[in-house]
């Protein structure tokens, strides 16, 4: 598959995730708009190892709480590529400005998670649709997980703006079908190179055993490149029947039951 000739823009793309999407979108040929909001080295190499797969792009900084900047973001890539085939909504905060408890999260806290996945999605989907012709995708990084169950009380902030971020992937789906435009959604389950690493070590270690003894099938946490391979999938011209989709990229850790001990679903 070649996106030879095709323009791409990765929210959070100077790290993790994001980077794993870029570097993969690139080696198929598609120019990539680095964003980074903090992290500018970061944002640099990855353009350097865009640039070493053969192709090319440019970096761009942006606060993504921030609606005003959002839209900078978008009139800054008009005016360098002229138009958008891909769009990819991977930023976040750092987890600090959103992680606390239902009882106990400030509205500062609970802004940073809406403004950045639901209402800064929002504004993102009109103005990458802008851009587009027939054939544009849109993908969003989910977390179905985090939008589904309510254990984890920390995330409630960002499980909620996900779950939003998600009906908002249906409702675009159907908004922009008739112009060929697609909006669809992955899932990734735990990844290397992600949040996972701004926890405790002993945490990060619990959560790659507790993974690894078959909590994910595949025995192993996901990588970026892992991800990267699943947009990839998601932005061929083969993928143009399918939208409005959350597809959980986890290794199969979301087909285990809870309720049953791991041992006994192996």
């Amino acid at each position: 598959m070649s996106l030879k000739g095709k323009h791409v823009l990765i929210t959070g793309s100077s790290r993790g995730i994001g980077r794993g999407i870029a570097l993969k979108l690139a080696e198929q040929g598609a120019k990539i708009a680095v964003h980074y909001f903090q992290n500018e080295k970061a944002a640099k190499e990855t353009l350097a190892e865009i640039r070493k797969l053969g192709s090319d792009g440019f970096v761009l900084q942006a606060d993504v709480t921030r609606i005003e900047e959002v839209e900078k973001l978008f009139a800054k890539v008009k005016r360098e590529f002229g138009k958008l085939d891909i769009f990819v909504a991977n930023a976040r905060p750092e987890t600090p400005q959103f992680f606390a408890p239902p009882m106990e999260i400030t509205l500062a806290q609970w802004d940073a998670a809406f403004n950045s996945q639901a209402k800064g999605f929002l504004v993102s989907l009109r103005e990458a649709a802008a851009l587009m012709a027939s054939g544009g995708r849109i993908i969003a990084m989910a977390y179905h997980g985090g939008s589904r169950t309510g254990g984890l009380l920390p995330w409630v902030g960002m499980g909620s703006a996900k779950a939003a971020m998600e009906s908002l992937v249906r409702y675009f789906a159907v908004a922009l079908a008739v112009r060929g435009i697609t909006v669809n959604a992955i899932s990734p389950g735990w990844t290397e190179d992600s949040v996972l690493n701004s926890l405790p070590t002993e945490v990060q270690e619990m959560i790659r055993n507790w993974h690894q003894r078959g909590w994910t099938p595949m025995r192993r946490l996901g990588t970026p490149e892992d991800i990267g391979n699943v947009v990839a999938m998601f932005c061929s011209e083969q993928s143009a029947w399918i939208t409005g989709q959350i597809i959980c990229a986890d290794g199969g850790s979301s087909l285990m039951n809870p309720e049953m001990p791991t041992e006994m679903q192996m």
